[in-house]
Order: C-alpha cells, then sequence, then structure tokens
C-alpha cells in the first residue's frame, strides 16, 4: 500500500510538517523543506529588485522559463544544487546549519 493510499484510509494521521505529511523518508522532507525555504528566499530577492522574469533570468543564468518555475514553487524542478547556484549569481551568501531534530 503507498503512503498516499494509506494516508487515505488513516484519515486521523497528522504529520509535523506538510513536507513530513508527502515524503516518503525523514531525508526527503528535509531536502524538500530546504529547497522550499531557498526557492522562498530567492523569489524574495527577485521581488525586491522588481525584476521582470526576462531580467531576473539574466541575472541568474537561467532561462525565463526556469525562473517561472521558481517563482511558482515547482519544487521538483530544482535540486539544492541548483538553487544555491541560482542564490550566488544573485550575489546570496548560502549559509547552512545542523541543529538535533
Amino acid at each position: 500500500m503507498s503512503k498516499v493510499e494509506n494516508k487515505v484510509e488513516n484519515k486521523a494521521e497528522s504529520y509535523a510538517s506538510v513536507w513530513d505529511a508527502i515524503a516518503d523518508t525523514s531525508q526527503e522532507a528535509m531536502n524538500m523543506r530546504v529547497r522550499s525555504e531557498l526557492m522562498h528566499k530567492i523569489a524574495a530577492v527577485i521581488q525586491e529588485k522588481n525584476w521582470t522574469q526576462a531580467e531576473a533570468s539574466r541575472h541568474c543564468g537561467v532561462t525565463q522559463p526556469r525562473i517561472n518555475d521558481l517563482l511558482r514553487g515547482r519544487l521538483s524542478r530544482f535540486s539544492l544544487d541548483a538553487l544555491v547556484n541560482i542564490a550566488a549569481a544573485l550575489g546570496q551568501r548560502v549559509h547552512v546549519e545542523l541543529e538535533a531534530a
């Protein structure tokens, strides 16, 4: 039985976050959470600069459709590496911090 099928049958099941609910493992949930946070921060930088998607794509070194995917939160289309590269192209420094779960 898949995780989704199991969730439908067990409606009372609760999760700490949306990522925990949709991920198959805690590692996958953490990866999605970090990518989501980084995408949100990159989108905020683009918004602060008041750039069009075309302008943002030039500054980030990616195509305009790629910026569209980022701004629409299409998480599955971005690896953590790709997001770090985009942040760096925007002159941002990515800080990694570990804490006990």
